[in-house]
């Protein structure tokens, strides 16, 4: 009846019991993944990013967990999907910002000054109190610097609205919060592009990264990205490194940051600040 109304007048509508079933076991897992944010079962993993050349760590990017108390550590793949294009996306982005900014106090309380990324999704930043919101997260927490924060966009979810998320990285970058363009050469990666969005890093996805030693096709994708980042003066970061051979050959290419299972893999917070004392760069990539 609802579903006819929302139709128009004079409409019918079949009862589906397949579908009714399917929705209600879409809302049912919604509820669950609201519940679990509400019972700090969601929590945040950090992965070091690296200068493989230095040897210094220069960030980390923050990612989403579900530690769920019947199936362990969940990954963000199942159960981001999930809540994808519906409001609830929009308040676990809120709530990973404000947990990264968190963790931030914490850190500056100990010592340790440490960049964190977050990703964010064009249907948050495409909220129109988006940069307001940020702004009064971020003075809750006075004594973390904006450019201590920054944030990861989708180079596919960023050419959707072009104009408009162009329009909010200006925004965020007036209040001192950097921008990063992830998984670029991915999509459609026009120089056009690449000219309007104000980002300051490129990150090249790891699909290109993982195959780069056998497939010549990415390898020349790689060193495209890395030629136009030069061009355009951003910064470029490769993800996927898994090896030693990965980084080595990305710094022939002259790309000096990464981050990968080949340096570390994502680690609980209080784990990062005893693995950022006592990281050293392999001695291949220092040579």
């Amino acid at each position: 009846m609802y579903q006819a109304k929302l139709a128009g007048k004079n409409r019918h509508q079949v009862f589906d019991t397949q579908q009714d079933l399917g929705l209600r076991s879409h809302h049912e897992s919604l509820a669950r993944v609201r519940q679990a944010m509400l019972a700090n079962e969601l929590v945040l993993f950090y992965q070091p990013q690296v200068n493989m050349r230095s040897g210094r760590v220069i960030g980390a990017e923050a990612l989403i967990r579900w530690q769920h108390p019947d199936q362990g550590l969940l990954q963000p793949a199942a159960f981001l999907p999930l809540i994808e294009d519906t409001p609830l996306a929009i308040e676990v982005g809120e709530w990973v910002i404000k947990t990264a900014l968190q963790q931030l106090d914490q850190w500056h309380s100990s010592g340790l000054q440490l960049p964190v990324s977050v990703n964010v999704g064009a249907r948050q930043l495409q909220q129109n109190n988006f940069v307001a919101r940020l702004e009064e997260t971020l003075a809750r927490h006075p004594d973390i610097a904006p450019g201590d924060l920054s944030i990861e966009v989708l180079e596919t979810s960023a050419l959707e609205d072009l104009a408009g998320i162009s329009s909010v990285i200006a925004q965020c970058k007036r209040l001192g919060v950097d921008f990063a363009l992830d998984d670029f050469g991915t999509g459609y990666s026009s120089l056009t592009y690449l000219k309007r969005l104000p980002v300051s890093l490129l990150k090249m996805d790891q699909s290109l990264v993982r195959d780069m030693l056998v497939d010549p096709d990415d390898l020349a994708i790689l060193e495209a990205v890395i030629g136009l980042a030069r061009a355009f003066r951003r910064a470029v970061i490769a993800e996927g490194v898994e090896t030693i051979a990965h980084g080595t050959r990305l710094l022939e290419m002259g790309c000096d940051l990464a981050q990968g299972y080949g340096i570390t893999r994502p680690m609980p917070a209080a784990d990062v600040p005893a693995w950022v004392a006592q990281w050293q760069p392999d001695v291949a990539w220092s040579a």
